[in-house]
């Protein structure tokens, strides 16, 4: 409707979200919820449209049919909102959808409405060294596998080279087809020890980097626009963090220093830059402030290092003394590895140290963070009692594999990490609309809302204008909701 001038307004009771509140685990297609909410089966659209090849176009169909479709897709949602607006109300989360969730139907329209701008041309170039390297990358494997002749991309004649002829393994892992196992997560195990699986590996990062992104994003560029329309995803994952599709914008490469060049083709029209803002260590502060960790709240309220002062403490190292770089590095994985619940085995695996050092470093972490403890006992115990747990702002977050003792301790384990990552979807959901109502839109010949990347918004904004721009959005993030210690925000231009 926008496209053509039309703006929604009014109040937007969207059944999908309704039931994604009350759900979010479930599925909330219309077809699904008028099953079970009403005990009736709609009009399949694939009767009116046909599917696979030959499927129409809804403008190729009989008008008579059409509208019985269409009337009956408006008289179910209406139905469907008077059954689910009142469960809504019983749990407490009219506020919930309020003031987060209808309102951000507004904002990921204006934000997939601007899309990003991409260089095309940089995409092109970057291409044709990539295609080099992968170039280079088969010679080097087929010198090391001493075959002229082998397919890279073939997992058979790979796992015959790598089992078979050099022998990596004495007890090499079987697939269900009798072949050796060459899929990315087994050769990890061999990466650093055999120069030929970290040249294979090397060699599927570029290959994906390539159809993935360098030839896959300038095919989806809008002719019109010239820019890039993702599709953000309001009700897909059961914290409440946003996802993207078509394509996912979320997942852009950051951790080598090859899948970092594709950032640089995201790009702001000639007069105009992008401006980058995100939360700093808003994971830890909302842990600080759910589990009243008097440490943490201390070292934030001081602007202190964080992670070079859970290394003082897991290390025992003195005040006086400099944190060593390989320390601070450990304890930043530490403090960020506990909130996920995890294991002596999975640390281990993550530090590259035995498993009862790894347990020692969690007794260490534990006995000097006794909140963090006593929070993570609780959580784990409401839900195992409940079989959900709740963000601060009432978002229900299911946990339906705790009711299953084969599942039950990965459940336990998501548990621990889901109300702060809830949160922090909540008060990222807060901030984006906050910033669409009072500074983006009032100022929406200056600046465009362009991205949101899990604790990050990307902006496109007139040059002369980005930095007062930036600190007005550092502002709101900062001050989006008081907590007893400050979130702090950084941008970049």
């Amino acid at each position: 409707l926008r496209g053509v001038g039309i703006e929604v307004r009014g109040a937007k009771w969207d059944t999908m979200l309704l039931h994604y509140l009350l759900d979010p685990e479930s599925r909330h297609n219309m077809d699904f919820l008028a099953e079970r909410y009403l005990r009736y089966s709609p009009i399949r659209i694939e009767t009116l449209i046909g599917k696979g090849t030959r499927q129409l176009t809804m403008d190729q169909v009989n008008v008579e049919a059409v509208k019985e479709y269409a009337a009956e897709d408006a008289d179910i949602t209406l139905q469907l909102k008077h059954k689910l607006w009142p469960l809504i109300c019983e749990q407490g989360m009219v506020e919930l959808y309020e003031k987060i969730e209808e309102p951000m139907i507004q904002v990921l329209a204006d934000m997939e409405l601007a899309g990003v701008k991409v260089d095309c041309d940089y995409l092109a170039t970057y291409g044709v060294e990539l295609n080099s390297l992968l170039t280079q990358l088969e010679n080097d494997i087929r010198r090391e596998a001493d075959e002229p002749m082998l397919n890279i991309n073939s997992p058979r004649q790979l796992g015959e080279v790598l089992f078979a002829k050099m022998q990596i393994t004495d007890k090499p892992k079987m697939t269900k087809t009798r072949q050796f196992c060459t899929d990315e997560e087994y050769l990890l195990s061999f990466a650093g020890k055999h120069r030929i699986v970290d040249l294979i590996l090397k060699y599927r990062g570029v290959k994906k980097l390539l159809s993935t992104y360098v030839e896959a994003l300038p095919l989806l560029v809008n002719g019109r626009t010239g820019h890039i329309h993702t599709s953000y995803n309001q009700a897909v994952t059961a914290t409440g963090r946003l996802s993207s599709a078509n394509p996912n914008l979320q997942n852009i490469p950051i951790k080598t220093s090859l899948g970092e060049e594709i950032r640089k083709c995201f790009i702001a029209p000639l007069g105009h830059t992008l401006i980058s803002v995100d939360y700093s260590q808003i994971q830890l502060r909302l842990l600080a402030d759910i589990a009243d960790v008097h440490a943490f709240k201390e070292t934030f309220n001081q602007n202190a290092d964080i992670h070079a002062q859970t290394a003082r403490r897991i290390f025992n190292i003195p005040d006086d003394t400099p944190v060593p770089a390989n320390l601070r590095r450990a304890a930043k994985t530490v403090n960020f590895s506990i909130i996920y619940g995890i294991s002596s085995f999975g640390l281990a695996a993550q530090l590259g140290v035995s498993r009862n050092d790894a347990q020692n470093i969690i007794n260490s972490y534990m006995a000097g963070l006794p909140e963090i403890n006593e929070y993570i006992e609780r959580t784990k115990q409401f839900a195992l009692d409940n079989g959900y747990v709740l963000t601060p702002l009432g978002r229900r977050i299911e946990l339906p594999g705790v009711k299953n003792p084969r599942l039950r301790q990965y459940a336990l384990r998501a548990a621990i990490n889901a109300p702060i990552q809830g949160f922090e979807a909540d008060l990222m959901r807060r901030a984006v609309i906050e910033i669409n109502e009072n500074i983006v839109r009032p100022n929406s010949d200056t600046i465009r809302m362009i991205m949101q990347v899990h604790d990050e918004i990307v902006f496109e904004c007139d040059a002369s204008h980005a930095d007062e721009m930036a600190r007005a959005i550092k502002s709101t993030m900062e001050n989006i909701t008081t907590l007893s210690i400050p979130l702090v925000a950084e941008y970049n231009i």
